[in-house]
């Protein structure tokens, strides 16, 4: 099997034939942690020890998998531990790049042209998915892991030592909570709109949307009683979740026919989307033209002619009442 890369929409990363029109993502393939003291993190390998520079993110900012992790980032005041390169918003035969004439900031570590390298420079016979994030490690020269879900957890608690944050976004007394948010929400939101957008059948896409406005649905109501998914206090559940819902209104609703209604239509969603984006540093990590770039521009199944809509106009940065 060759190297798939995520430009490659219909017979590479997923495939919509064998599973009767519904989109179906692969697993990521490094699983490793970093830990205060090098020690073996749940899976993978020991020896990713937290050090301050050590460790470099590859990212997108249209992403919504990379952006939890910049938000975990910058909540825990990492910015300058772990520095990042950002990959251009088109993504078209050669995947993700380092296209600077497009929106990319470069490659910092190796001036590499192409994402795919940082994989082959990890693994030379690499076949896998090619994606972002990345967590690379500078000393090792390799990748940490390409999964989002774990390197938000490294952040949250590995480097508390090193900066003196110790707010704890995955506590213990509420992690049965969190992840029981983390269950729902993956598969009928965050994963749910992409479920819809790809789908190839009319069956597939009916079904991921009526789960993904059940859940939104259920949400809605769940915040009129809380400020946040678990309670008071912000959670990576909240984390997971904003990053999919401050896309919503500006491609889902259209671009993935995710189209009841917008998020701004419900009742108490757009005042928790405000609620987090006007967390300190949380604006910044924000990059409609990033988003709205790739989703229209590199989609060319879904849409051909490459246009990118000006809107929506919505300002996040004021208050809102949750009804």
């Amino acid at each position: 099997m060759g190297l798939l890369v995520e430009g490659q929409w219909h017979d590479k990363w997923y495939d919509t034939q064998s599973s009767g029109g519904k989109f179906v993502r692969e697993d990521a393939q490094f699983r490793n942690w970093v830990t205060p003291d090098g020690a073996a993190g749940p899976s993978g390998d020991a020896g990713f020890r937290a050090e301050t520079v050590r460790y470099h993110l590859y990212v997108s900012l249209a992403c919504p998998w990379a952006h939890r992790t910049l938000i975990m980032r910058t909540l825990k005041e990492l910015d300058d531990h772990i520095s990042v390169s950002v990959v251009s918003p088109i993504m078209l035969e050669n995947g993700w790049t380092f296209d600077q004439a497009t929106g990319s900031s470069g490659d910092d570590l190796a001036n590499r042209d192409f994402h795919h390298q940082v994989y082959t420079d990890a693994v030379s016979d690499y076949s896998g998915r090619v994606t972002v994030p990345v967590l690379w490690d500078r000393q090792q020269n390799t990748i940490v892991s390409n999964e989002s879900a774990d390197i938000i957890r490294m952040l949250n608690s590995a480097f508390n030592a090193l900066t003196g944050n110790h707010v704890d976004f995955y506590p213990d007394e509420a992690k049965e909570y969190i992840d029981g948010w983390n269950d729902r929400v993956y598969p009928a939101i965050n994963n749910g709109v992409y479920r819809a957008g790809f789908a190839t059948s009319q069956s597939a896409y009916e079904e991921a949307y009526r789960e993904l406005f059940a859940e939104l649905d259920a949400i809605d109501a769940h915040l009129a009683e809380h400020r946040y998914l678990v309670g008071d206090t912000l959670s990576e559940a909240d984390i997971r979740l904003f990053t999919t819902l401050i896309r919503f209104d500006a491609v889902y609703h259209g671009h993935f026919k995710c189209n009841r209604q917008r998020l701004e239509d419900f009742t108490h969603l757009p005042g928790y989307v405000r609620d987090i984006y006007q967390l300190p540093g949380v604006a910044a990590t924000v990059d409609f033209d990033h988003i709205k770039r790739h989703y229209y521009a590199s989609h060319a199944t879904i849409n051909p002619t490459g246009i990118v809509p000006m809107g929506p106009q919505i300002d996040y940065g004021t208050p809102h009442g949750r009804g």
